[in-house]
């Protein structure tokens, strides 16, 4: 069996995000899909796939920690989100052309499954929430759907240095959705890098009282002695590792004892296998493992197969705002119950895309700009 081509395709699901599937066909007819947009380069990542397919056509695709290394190394200019977003895409696609080929799941593939349900926390659930009644009558809708988890950044427009309005805006949004919700259900306070540490470390025991589950990326992630200055002032378990790319990038968070989760990307910290290996390095420090996963089916699916067999996994990203554009492109969806994700017994990733349904969709340009907007006319009631 030798790879074919390799194709990209544009999902558009609104103003703030469009997903990159990568379709990898080969001689013998069988197919994977994969998945690497980033949000606001979605053609720049295309244009990389279509530089590794020049240099995958013709090769075994069972071959896929070989073909992974010649990718990244090859390149001369290794890591960065663009060209370890496309070669994660690629990578996804490769352990599903070799699941159905031999009839069995990735996860099988990876050692077999340590559980038979993922749990998952929601995501998305708060679109157009801006007071903290909206916040929370949205979060008591989506726990009644199952939900035993949520995440969300109550920080409006906050940058490093947040205003006192902002910063009791948000201490408010997150007591409204505590009280509503209660003391059962478990909540993660995501930051998107917004503070400084100071600001960081002073908001996170104000939230204290409320009992996050995680505090996500405090800080920038560029300076990982800083992060441990904040994960070493408080007394909420830190998470972070989205804009953190292959195993080298989680070096230092883990030596350094930086953060209690580790949340790689799995369409941007280099695919499945890579994403296999940074939990691995995490068991050895005792770090959980949640992957990263604001992302579409593949994403997801490929996550799932990932989650079955990682023994320090946590608890896995589900946007469930996207529920209509993943019912209409994807063939037999993943299924969830009570919170958790089914993990999938059928051959690859466990689900197919309708190619004829991406027609529907296609590119619309986002910014990670766009992306926050929304957040930044936060109000009181």
């Amino acid at each position: 069996m030798k790879i074919r081509e390799i194709t990209t395709h544009f999902v558009n699901v609104g103003p703030t995000r469009t997903w990159v599937l990568v379709k990898v066909s080969t001689d013998e007819g069988l197919h994977g899909w994969g998945e690497a947009g980033i949000e606001g380069k979605e053609k720049t990542v295309a244009q990389a796939i279509a530089e590794l397919e020049r240099q995958l056509v013709g090769r075994d695709p069972f071959q896929i920690e070989l073909l992974w290394q010649e990718m990244y190394r090859h390149a001369f200019w290794v890591g960065g989100p663009v060209l370890t977003s496309a070669i994660s895409g690629v990578e996804h696609a490769l352990w599903d052309i070799k699941g159905k080929a031999l009839g069995v799941p990735v996860w099988q593939l990876l050692g077999g499954k340590v559980r038979d349900r993922v749990r998952a926390y929601a995501n998305g659930w708060f679109r157009g929430c801006k007071t903290p009644k909206q916040f929370a009558k949205a979060a008591v809708e989506t726990v009644e759907k199952g939900y035993t988890a949520l995440k969300w950044d109550p920080f409006g427009g906050a940058s490093l240095f947040i205003t006192h309005e902002q910063e009791e805006l948000a201490v408010a949004i997150v007591r409204e959705v505590r009280n509503a919700v209660g003391p059962k259900i478990d909540l993660l306070i995501e930051v998107h890098g917004r503070l400084s540490p100071a600001n960081a470390i002073r908001l996170a025991h104000r939230l204290e009282e409320f009992q996050p589950f995680w505090y996500e990326e405090p800080i920038p992630p560029e300076n990982i002695d800083a992060l441990v200055t904040v994960a070493r002032s408080i007394h909420i378990p830190v998470a972070t590792g989205e804009r953190l790319y292959t195993v080298w990038g989680f070096k230092d968070v883990l030596e350094k004892q930086a953060a209690a989760v580790v949340q790689p990307d799995i369409s941007h910290a280099g695919g499945i296998f890579e994403l296999r290996k940074i939990a691995a390095m995490a068991q050895v420090y005792y770090v959980g493992m949640a992957p990263h996963n604001p992302n579409g089916p593949i994403c997801t699916a490929a996550s799932v197969q990932l989650d079955a067999c990682t023994p320090n996994f946590l608890i896995q990203e589900f946007v469930v705002s996207d529920a209509q554009v993943r019912a209409d492109i994807v063939k037999e969806p993943l299924q969830i119950l009570d919170g958790h994700f089914l993990v999938p017994e059928g051959p690859g990733l466990g689900i197919d895309i309708d190619e004829a349904a991406l027609a529907r969709y296609g590119y619309k340009e986002t910014t990670m700009t766009d992306m926050l907007t929304p957040a930044r006319d936060f109000h009181w009631d």
